[in-house]
């Protein structure tokens, strides 16, 4: 397999003098991109970096962020990219655990971090280190399984772990979406999550036909979608999360969608009656893909045209890795049982960086352990259940909150739910749900207490029923379970 440095150049010597991204401010070629890249990996040999070092980004989304990543692929040299919505102490426990020698981002993001290392900041400084370096052409000798990146986790259960991803990893990623969205030559991807995470997969998809990316620096809904059809953009990536608020945006034009192929939706579960509201909205436009940052994106892919007949399911085995579901002792269970779903291949990660003990809990014998629960289907279908950790125990008996999530989101009144166990003397846990309502129709915590009993057993059906105006959620979209358990129990006490 090639590295991520020869598909740009490929891309570069066949189309370079098309634009191959741009901004807000500005763009650039595919030539003046690899120009500029060659002149960072020259400026990288200058401040003495070598192939294995780290260097990491700081900032929100702009151009910037895909030079970048050739310029760490043609030289060897691993980025660490750094979500710029974190805290700085955050900041600071990744860049000491990566051991980072140099750091580039926006100079008020870089400012707050307490850590004494190289800076360049964008802006005039880095034109102008680009601009003294320009000319230069060497290329580091970098194989397929060198690490590309060190990607943290979103430490919701600890501090973030360092996920080692290979060219191997984030070009099995790129085919895989590649097939997933239907991508051809014709495409304009565009980003508007963080190019930290889940659209910077995507990002590599231009790559295999020298594609045009649109770097978008904000999700405002009703704009968006504007901006999508003044850029022409034709494949993009989008969480749940922003799905939702742009369908249900009181202004929400489908019209608007027009020059959209593929939307692909990943990051977090949807419930399968908000994704049916969307599918109504906007036709098969949604190619669903389940990951995780140790196997990114595509551990199982739905296709836009199978979508609307699997709304429950997140789709089937990817082309670059083994699925299975296993149980507690790592068994291989049959179609239609509950178990950890469990997957081995080119995808998934080398280990996480200097943590060996969760590198040998997390890969087990090459099988990466996900964490999350699901069963397959007799036709290979995988239905994810809930996390492992968010199951709530009650009486003895297993409720997995994503099924009560489910039921409570029929209501056309509810915008988003979640539901959590806490503890309880008498049944070891409750089970708690919190509702955000949508505005559109009025809603009661009676209402949705019937509608849980109307469609499952009473003992799953929550104690307690809050409506809130929002839930927490972590910068990439994700509701932060444990942040809510703590206000729970802050609420109770």
């Amino acid at each position: 397999m090639e590295t991520i440095g020869k598909l740009a150049m490929k891309s570069a010597a066949a189309y370079p003098n098309k634009i191959a991204v741009k901004d807000e401010q500005r763009s650039i070629t595919y030539k003046e991109m690899m120009d500029r890249a060659f002149a960072l990996s020259a400026y990288f040999e200058k401040i003495g970096l070598k192939k294995g070092d780290r260097f990491a980004i700081l900032m929100s989304n702009r151009l910037e962020h895909i030079e970048l990543d050739v310029a760490a692929a043609i030289s060897g040299v691993i980025k660490v990219p750094l979500n710029y919505r974190l805290h700085p102490k955050e900041h600071e426990y990744m860049l000491e655990d990566a051991d980072v020698k140099l750091i580039i981002g926006e100079e008020q993001l870089i400012r707050s971090i307490d850590v004494v290392l190289e800076v360049l900041p964008i802006g005039e400084v880095y034109e102008k280190t680009i601009e003294s370096c320009q000319g230069a052409h060497s290329i580091a000798e970098v194989d397929e399984d060198d690490t590309f990146a060190i990607m943290y986790t979103s430490g919701t259960t600890g501090n973030p772990k360092g996920v080692m991803l290979s060219h191997r990893n984030v070009i099995s990623g790129a085919l895989s979406l590649a097939l997933a969205c239907e991508t051809d030559y014709d495409d304009v991807i565009g980003h508007v999550a963080p190019l930290t995470h889940g659209s910077n997969f995507l990002s590599h998809v231009a790559w295999l036909y020298g594609l045009t990316q649109v770097v978008f620096s904000k999700f405002e809904p009703e704009e968006f979608v504007l901006d999508l059809k003044r850029e022409n953009i034709t494949v993009i990536f989008l969480v749940p999360t922003m799905v939702n608020l742009m369908v249900q945006h009181p202004k929400f034009e489908p019209k608007n969608l027009s020059t959209l192929k593929s939307i692909n939706m990943a990051g977090s579960a949807i419930a399968a009656s908000k994704l049916e509201q969307a599918l109504a909205l906007t036709g098969p436009i949604f190619a669903q893909t389940f990951g995780q940052v140790e196997a990114p994106m595509c551990i199982t892919m739905m296709p836009k045209r199978e979508l609307g007949e699997h709304l429950e399911s997140c789709g089937r085995t990817g082309p670059f890795v083994d699925v299975k579901i296993v149980d507690d002792q790592g068994a291989q269970l049959p179609a239609g049982e509950v178990g950890e779903i469990v997957c081995k291949g080119s995808l998934v990660m080398k280990g996480y960086w200097n943590n060996e003990k969760a590198t040998n809990e997390t890969l087990i014998d090459g099988w990466l352990q996900t964490g999350d629960l699901g069963w397959q289907s007799e036709e290979g279908y995988v239905h994810i259940v809930d996390r492992k950790k968010d199951v709530i125990i009650s009486g003895g008996v297993n409720i997995y909150p994503r099924e009560v999530e489910e039921v409570l989101n029929k209501h056309a009144g509810v915008k988003e739910t979640c539901v959590i166990g806490v503890p309880d003397d008498k049944w070891g846990e409750n089970v708690i749900a919190y509702v955000v309502p949508n505005g559109t129709k009025t809603v009661t915590t009676e209402e949705l207490t019937q509608l849980c009993l109307d469609h499952m057993a009473s003992f799953k059906k929550p104690k307690e029923i809050h409506l809130v105006e929002e839930l927490p959620k972590s910068s990439y979209g994700k509701i932060l379970k444990r942040e809510l358990r703590n206000q729970h129990e802050g609420v109770q006490s």
